[in-house]
């Protein structure tokens, strides 16, 4: 019985501790203005904001929140106050726009988020300062954009993620003065929004390398990922206008076909028209990562998605010529 006690008594002092730290933290508020954008805020500077956009609840790894979120076409946000380690998260808000007067709902893959999948094992707003400062003092005449595939492949180090091609990249790149804005775990959304805040402000490029999309394979038709890279490139063409810009296809993924690979190659098809439009050259590179047999093998991608040296020497030996071609080499 004295056990029982004391066990019951842990129990509601663990759950009034609990209740006290969140109801310590402050509730944000969320206001839209005229333009479609949402702001977010709270009463205490040292409080992180955490939101949603996709119904679900915040939680320690969703987005940051950095500047406003722009919904013209409405959507939920969910938002919540977090300490600055992110170990005690308040209540959560929701708020609920509609689509302003002459725009209508818009796909996930088209409105700019930040993201932190990989927190805290990188922090997705701190690499962003840092990468962004990186291609400013490089001074890039090539740029590679994209997700964890491009963010592994080389250049400089800003977080504790293993450089699996940085032997390839220094043989290739690094004598051409290239810089790698490459994010795990990033979408065509959280590229939109690295764009439109400051990652390719005061560089000139001559050529862009960029490959996105497959992080959106689990979640959106292929229709929609091919509308977010369609984005993008139309973003890079206004901060960028004098770059060339190398479109990758989406890269194979699976050890052997199978649903995914046929959303990637829909995705792909879609994109291709864009060769010869908007500053495009369009490039496929599927087939060199596959067997004769359509097998993905773990000599190249041991987890059947981000290559290793020797699969990142396989893209860059593949990706040479055209390379070449558009640098003027």
């Amino acid at each position: 019985m004295k056990i029982q006690i004391v066990l019951l008594s842990l129990f509601v002092s663990i759950r009034l501790v609990g209740q006290t730290a969140t109801e310590a933290l402050p509730m944000p508020a969320a206001q839209q203005d005229a333009k479609g954008f949402v702001v977010l805020s709270s009463p205490v500077a040292e409080s992180v904001l955490l939101y949603t956009l996709d119904g679900k609840d915040p939680v320690a790894k969703s987005n940051p929140y950095l500047a406003p979120i722009e919904l013209p076409g409405g959507g939920i946000v969910k938002v919540v106050s977090a300490n600055t380690d992110r170990k005690i998260l308040g209540a959560v808000v929701t708020q609920s726009y509609p689509p302003l007067p002459g725009h209508s709902a818009l796909s996930s893959t088209l409105v700019p988020v930040t993201q932190d999948r990989s927190w805290p094992q990188y922090d997705w707003a701190k690499r962003h300062a840092l990468t962004s400062d990186a291609v400013k003092r490089i001074q890039p005449n090539i740029l590679f954009i994209g997700d964890s595939i491009t963010h592994f492949f080389g250049g400089e180090k800003f977080d504790s993620y293993d450089l699996r091609g940085q032997q390839t990249w220094e043989e290739f790149y690094e004598p051409r003065k290239a810089g790698n804005l490459g994010f795990g775990w990033d979408k065509t959304e959280n590229v939109l929004w690295r764009l439109q805040h400051g990652a390719v402000d005061g560089i000139s490029p001559k050529v862009v390398v960029m490959m996105i999309g497959t992080n959106n394979t689990g979640f959106v038709p292929a229709t929609e990922i091919a509308l977010g890279i369609r984005a993008i490139v139309k973003e890079l063409n206004q901060r960028l206008h004098a770059a060339k810009i190398l479109l990758l296809g989406i890269f194979p993924r699976g050890e052997k076909p199978g649903p995914q690979r046929e959303k990637i190659a829909e995705v792909n098809r879609d994109i291709s028209k864009l060769d010869g439009q908007q500053n495009v050259s369009y490039l496929d590179l599927t087939q060199t990562f596959l067997t004769s047999e359509g097998m993905i093998t773990k000599e190249i991608m041991p987890d059947f998605l981000h290559p290793n040296e020797q699969g990142y020497r396989l893209w860059a030996e593949a990706m040479e010529p055209t390379l070449k071609r558009l640098l003027g080499e």
